[in-house]
């Protein structure tokens, strides 16, 4: 659980310095790509509007110059 929340720390980082100028396709892509090389199962990603991110969901990366974001959640 402990990778698991780092994993997505250092994502979460790296979306919002990096992923200012990518497709939210692309980004959605290379997040998941890097999920599953760390092991992570049973997750799904959602790009959502900013703000939009529903209770249990735990953003990830933006896109779109900061208007969308990828969310994550569990399940």
């Amino acid at each position: 659980m402990k990778k698991l929340m780092v994993a997505l720390g250092l994502l979460s980082l790296a979306g919002g310095a990096f992923a200012a100028g990518k497709s939210c396709e692309e980004l959605k892509t290379e997040i998941a790509a890097k999920l599953d090389a760390k092991g992570v199962s049973g997750y799904s990603l959602e790009v959502v509007d900013k703000g939009a991110a529903a209770e249990g969901q735990k953003v990830v990366g933006t896109c779109e110059a900061g208007t969308k974001e990828i969310v994550y959640k569990r399940g």
